[in-house]
């Protein structure tokens, strides 16, 4: 298994807690990847074809559903979607558990909305649930660089953006996502605006902080928070949710999200080695990573059951 990221390290739990011996190689470890900066909200975003995704992000709900603890960092979260139309999200259909209901006039410059109830993930205790997971089914987690993907054996690739590289795929590129850390005031409730397409505005409370967001710019590689997005930001976030005028900041942060026309989940059978391609989830990881862990063990018990 190659990539630590919430991708990664949700297939190499399902590999390990069915029995696969796992050994999960990363540059970065889960704490320093894409997804230890993400919101944590689930909700499709940036990820096609749109019915794999649909059913990803439903498998992943289901589990998301059966892990929420304060171990964990999962919590079940009301939340308000506004600006996608007022038409019911196509990914929606069938998820009752969501309580999705039409709202109207949720805040003063939005006439109509969705009201959910969603998982809403902590990152910073998430990753390390999974690793703790990984570890307890006898898995194993390296730092290692690759210049290049294992060239024997089963190799699951989860490397995210760096698969343009490491599977030459070209077709991945980036999307710059800068979010704002603040202090929580005492937030429980979720925003997620998207009533500008070139902008991407949500506020997402978790118990020691709230994650402000956000950007979504393609093509450009540069991690560096810049001071004009973080003020863009902020001035969209307190326009949406005046409380948070009497928190603080507390850090930016840059994550390049890995996005493809469609994600790419496939086995590619060499002479020495078969390698599973799970990546270009762009800003779906964490909704797509449970059920994308499911088609991971799947392919990998073929490909074992083939051997025999």
């Amino acid at each position: 298994m190659v990539g630590a990221g919430v991708v990664g390290m949700s297939s190499a739990v399902r590999l390990a807690e069915a029995g696969h011996s796992v050994d999960v190689l990363a540059r970065e470890l889960p704490l320093e990847t894409t997804s230890a900066i993400a919101g944590g909200l689930w909700l499709p975003f940036l990820a096609e074809p749109a019915e794999a995704v649909a059913r990803w992000a439903r498998l992943t709900l289901e589990a998301l559903l059966k892990l929420t603890d304060a171990d964990t960092g999962v919590a079940i979260r009301d939340g308000y979607l506004l600006g996608t139309g007022l038409g019911r999200p196509a990914w929606s259909e069938g998820l009752a558990q969501l309580e999705l209901t039409a709202v109207a006039n949720p805040t003063p410059q939005h006439d109509h909305g969705w009201h959910l109830r969603a998982p809403l993930i902590d990152m910073t205790m998430y990753l390390p649930y999974l690793v703790r997971r990984l570890e307890a089914a006898g898995g194993t987690l390296t730092r290692l660089p690759l210049t290049a993907l294992p060239s024997r054996g089963i190799v699951v690739n989860c490397t995210g953006l760096a698969s343009r590289a490491l599977a030459d795929d070209p077709s991945l590129r980036p999307i710059r996502g800068q979010v704002v850390w603040m202090t929580n005031p005492g937030l429980t409730t979720w925003w997620s605006d998207d009533s500008d397409p070139t902008l991407l505005t949500y506020v997402l409370p978790h118990s020691q902080h709230v994650v402000v967001g956000g950007t979504t710019v393609p093509d450009d590689w540069s991690t560096t928070p810049e001071d004009a997005d973080t003020n863009l930001i902020l001035e969209r976030a307190l326009e949406l949710v005046p409380a948070l005028r009497s928190a603080s900041v507390l850090s930016q942060r840059v994550g390049l999200r890995p996005s493809r026309p469609s994600v790419r989940l496939e086995t590619v059978r060499g002479p020495e080695n078969t390698v599973v391609h799970c990546y270009g989830h762009g800003g779906s990881g964490v909704t797509l990573s449970w059920g994308c862990a499911d088609d991971v063990l799947a392919a990998v018990d073929g490909i074992v059951a083939d051997a025999i």
